[in-house]
This record gives structure tokens, C-alpha cells and sequence, in this order.
């Protein structure tokens, strides 16, 4: 476990609206930027207390997000965004013609194998999501 680790996610959302001209079409986008916190194994961490609830909610809403990005890439009529405060915020992140870019941080020591390989796993499983939308999945 990170000594320095926030224990959260970070979510930054930033609306643009754009008209042309005096009187025109107004257009608008929205730019995320998002970063996770990463999953934790509670019984190896050995945290307790508050530590265990914050990294219990964090897991949960990483594994929600690994929900909607199945849900996405296999094209399923329901996608569950609202499973997590997370994956509801991010839901026009997500779907539609949302374009994204995703950075993995690994850890190259021995003892953090078995939590890169997870991170990896994650970033192939969302990769396969992005590539399936890209396909012209439907999106929101």
C-alpha cells in the first residue's frame, strides 16, 4: 500500500460550449479526466477501520466500472451506470462517441505482481470496449 495514497478517485469534468457565430448553432463537449485510485487486497494490505470501508467502496466502484465496460464491449441493451457514483458521472465519458485514452501505472517489483497483472487485465478488458465502440456500438 502507497503510505501516501488518497484512497479516491479524482474526477474532473469540464464543459466547453462553442457558437458560431452571432446567433448560431451552438455546440457543446464535455473533457474528463480521470484518475482511479487503484484496487486494493484488503486481508494483504492488512488495513482496518476506515482504511477497510474506503478500500472496500473503491473496489467496488472499480469493479462497477469493469460492469460497464463489459456491458459496452459485448453490446448488451443495458449498460449499468448507475450501479456507482463513478460510472454514472462518467456515463457520457463512456458511451456514445466518446473518445478516451487510459494510462496504467504498474509497479515494477515482485511484490506488486499479482496488483500489475490485475491493472493490465483491466486496461485489456477496457481496450476491448473501446475497440467495439469504435465499431459504431450505440451509445446515449
Amino acid at each position: 500500500m502507497n503510505d501516501r495514497s488518497s484512497r479516491s478517485h479524482y474526477v474532473f469534468r469540464m464543459r466547453i460550449r462553442r457558437r458560431e457565430g452571432e446567433g448560431g448553432e451552438c455546440r457543446e463537449s464535455e473533457l474528463y479526466l480521470v484518475d482511479l485510485a487503484g484496487s486494493e487486497r484488503v486481508k494483504e494490505s492488512g488495513v482496518s477501520g476506515e482504511q477497510m470501508v474506503e478500500a472496500r467502496a473503491i473496489n467496488k466502484s472499480l469493479s462497477s466500472l469493469g460492469d460497464v465496460v463489459a456491458a459496452l464491449a459485448s453490446g448488451a441493451k443495458h449498460v449499468p451506470f448507475r450501479n456507482s457514483k463513478l460510472t454514472h458521472l462518467m456515463q457520457n465519458a463512456l458511451s456514445g462517441s466518446s473518445k478516451t485514452l487510459m494510462f496504467v501505472n504498474i509497479s515494477p517489483l515482485a511484490k506488486h505482481y499479482n496488483e500489475s497483472v490485475s491493472s493490465l487485465r483491466f486496461a485489456q478488458k477496457v481496450n476491448g470496449c473501446l475497440s467495439s465502440n469504435k465499431r459504431g456500438l450505440p451509445g446515449k
